[in-house]
C-alpha cells in the first residue's frame, strides 16, 4: 500500500464534497463521486494554502466535509473481522473513533502531495432496487506513469451513499487493515489494537 501513497489520496480528495446544486442524498453514487473530483481538484488548485501543504487547513477541510460521506462504523467492523464481537461495545466505540481519526490524519497529509493527476470515472449500471454498487475510478499520473485504477464499495442507506471500503490496484483499504488489526489483537487483545491505534494518532499529530 505505502508505494500508492499519494494516488490513494484521492479516494479522501474525492469525498471532500463541496455545496452541491442537489444534496448528496438524491444523487446517484458515480454522479456524486464525479462531480465532487471535478470541484475538489478545483479547489486545491485555486487554494494557494493547500497547494503549498497547509495541514492544519487540509485537516480542517477533511473533518469537515469528508467524515459525512463514509460509513466508519461499517468500514471498522469490516476491518475488525471476527474480532469485533469480542470487543465491548465501548471498546468497539473506540476503536471506530481510533481508526477513523488514523485514516483522515494518514490521508490529510499526503492529499498535500497532489501534483495535477487527473481522474476519470465510470458511470454505473442502472441499479434499480440495489443499494450496494461499486464506482470505478481511474487515475492519470504525469510523467508517463501508469494509470491507477481505484474503486469505491458503496452502500445506500437514509442519508444517501456512503463508501465502506476503498480498492487501489487491486488492494482493498479493509482488507489490508484486518491483516494489521488481527495481528495486533493476536498480540495484545483489543486493548493491545486500542493502544496501537491511539499512539499511531499521537505520532501523526505530532508530525503535523
Amino acid at each position: 500500500m505505502k508505494r500508492y501513497a499519494r494516488v490513494i489520496t484521492f479516494w479522501v480528495a474525492l469525498l471532500i464534497a463541496p455545496l452541491f446544486v442537489f444534496p448528496a442524498w438524491a444523487m446517484a453514487p458515480d454522479r456524486l463521486v464525479d462531480q465532487t473530483v471535478r470541484e475538489v481538484l478545483d479547489i486545491i488548485k485555486q487554494d494557494e494554502a493547500l497547494r503549498n501543504g497547509d495541514k492544519e487547513k487540509m485537516l480542517d477541510l477533511i473533518e469537515i466535509k469528508v467524515l459525512p460521506h463514509f460509513n466508519f462504523n461499517r468500514m471498522t467492523r469490516l476491518a475488525m473481522g471476527k474480532h469485533w464481537s469480542d470487543a465491548t461495545p465501548e471498546q468497539q466505540q473506540t476503536i471506530v473513533n481510533e481508526f477513523r481519526t488514523l485514516l483522515v490524519r494518514t490521508y490529510s497529509n499526503a492529499l498535500t502531495t497532489y501534483r495535477d493527476e487527473t481522474v476519470k470515472v465510470n458511470p454505473v449500471a442502472n441499479l434499480g432496487d440495489k443499494n450496494d454498487t461499486t464506482v470505478r475510478t481511474m487515475v492519470f499520473q504525469k510523467q508517463g506513469r501508469e494509470p491507477v485504477p481505484i474503486d469505491y464499495s458503496m452502500e445506500k442507506n437514509s442519508d444517501g451513499w456512503k463508501v465502506y471500503d476503498v480498492t487501489v490496484a487491486g488492494v482493498s483499504l479493509v482488507t489490508n487493515y484486518r491483516g494489521s488489526f488481527s495481528s495486533q489483537i493476536r498480540r495484545g487483545g483489543v486493548d493491545g489494537l486500542i493502544k496501537t491505534l491511539a499512539d499511531k494518532n499521537r505520532s501523526l499529530e505530532g508530525s503535523r
